[in-house]
């Protein structure tokens, strides 16, 4: 297989832990990062990814971050597409009565109202660290810039009976999944990561020159899209019925053995 550009997801998918890379992996990106760029895409934050960008070589590539709301280079904005703050005053109002915490992310800056096990695990796993303050004084500050992503942390109740509200509200003006049992992530809805990749591709480059690595839902459509989409084999079921092939799990360096196997240089 020959492609000009390799994109992948990062938690569940390149990240045989919850916070790194594999030194095989680092051997495969680094095999083929003169002859293929190589990109990062994920829902995570700027300073949740440049870490590994750092570990795998590739600083100067850019880096799709907010599963396609923010994308940068070299520090550098390319793109930039926030959640206004008039609807995130309206997720607050309904989901703040649950006992939903919001997660606000805009930049390379995270806010939370107050510590807890989930929060402290993003710290731990993501590398960055938030700063505690409360949501409405959070959505005052943000009144004229809005924000990229926004983290609901449930209960497993809480998201359960939250959720079709929140898709008949604003599923027609934003992307609403559920990442897990407790956390609900929201995100533009003119964003994907298909969009962002399609935005940074070269003149000459179509998404038929790309290969995609990824595994939940957030990943559907760029595998879709991508010349070939590749799921590992922890990823769930509706991501592995559209891919074109399944290497193996993320703990098993999958994405690095379909490198080693199949991209040849």
């Amino acid at each position: 297989m020959t492609y000009k550009v390799l994109c992948s997801d990062l938690d569940g998918t390149l990240l045989s832990t919850k916070s790194d890379v594999s030194e095989f992996t680092v051997q495969q990106i680094q095999r083929i990062r003169k002859t293929v760029q190589i990109i990062l895409v994920s829902a995570r934050m700027p300073s949740g990814m440049y870490y590994l960008q750092e570990r795998l070589g590739i600083e100067h590539q850019p880096i799709i971050c907010y599963n396609g709301a923010l994308v940068l280079q070299n520090g550098t904005t390319v793109l930039s597409i926030p959640i206004p703050t008039s609807v995130l005053w309206a997720v607050h109002e309904m989901t703040s009565p649950l006992g939903i915490d919001l997660g606000i992310y805009v930049d390379d800056n995270w806010f939370v109202p107050k510590t807890s096990e989930r929060v402290k695990k993003e710290i731990k796993y993501t590398k960055t660290q938030p700063t505690f303050r409360p949501t409405e004084a959070t959505l005052t500050a943000l009144q004229l810039t809005g924000a990229h992503k926004v983290m609901l942390m449930c209960s497993k109740e809480s998201a359960a009976l939250v959720m079709p509200h929140l898709q008949n509200q604003f599923g027609s003006d934003l992307h609403i999944y559920r990442s897990n049992d407790t956390l609900i992530e929201i995100a533009p809805k003119s964003v994907s990561k298909s969009s962002a990749i399609a935005h940074i591709l070269k003149p000459t480059e179509s998404l038929r020159d790309v290969i995609v690595f990824g595994d939940n839902y957030n990943d559907i459509e760029m595998i879709k899209d991508a010349g070939c989409g590749v799921a590992v084999a922890n990823a769930r079921a509706e991501v592995k019925v559209i891919a074109d092939h399944i290497t193996l799990a993320n703990t098993d360096h999958g994405v690095a053995h379909f490198i080693q196997q199949h991209l040849l240089i």
